[in-house]
């Protein structure tokens, strides 16, 4: 499995923010902006938390397991799979949704702030940019959790020789 690409990430946030701000901005145009619900930041924290917790157990158990601890409970490799998998595809999409909120809410800050609506709009935004900025994080550290450690016996076995 590949290990997720911090530019990549960055790569969509940049993309997705320019896409939503230029949206926004066409859309406010033509009609009325939809708002940013308060129910986005909530999510992508309990994501966050989600992803945090999983990481933080399987560290624990990784390390009960590789110091013999009695009684610890394995890891089976097909649930550390599935963790990485899922780590990189909520931190793949957070990074998407970060971008989009990102550029909706320096739509909003550049556009008239003093109406009360539109700055509520904004710090709902903001909130929504720094959840998915934690579930980025919660999924790297999970990947770094699962990751196994490199054998350099078995990786330069058979090589030919350096001169």
């Amino acid at each position: 499995m590949k290990q997720l690409r911090f530019r990549v990430l960055v790569g969509l946030f940049v993309v997705a923010g320019v896409l939503a701000w230029a949206g926004a901005r066409l859309w406010d145009a033509f009609g009325t902006l939809p708002g940013v619900p308060v129910a986005a930041p909530v999510v992508l924290a309990i994501i966050a938390v989600v992803l945090a917790a999983t990481a933080l157990s399987l560290r624990q158990r990784l390390r009960a397991q590789r110091e013999r601890t009695p009684g610890a409970k394995g890891v089976d490799p097909l649930l550390a799979a599935r963790a990485v998998v899922f780590g990189q595809a909520s931190a793949l999409v957070a990074a998407l949704v970060a971008g989009i909120y990102a550029g909706v809410g320096v739509f909003l800050v550049v556009s008239e702030l003093g109406i009360p609506a539109r700055r509520d709009q904004a710090v709902y935004a903001g909130l929504a940019v720094v959840a998915g900025a934690a579930v980025v994080a919660a999924a790297l550290f999970l990947e770094r959790v699962c990751r196994l450690p490199e054998d350099d016996e078995h990786n330069h076995r058979g090589a030919a020789p350096s001169a």
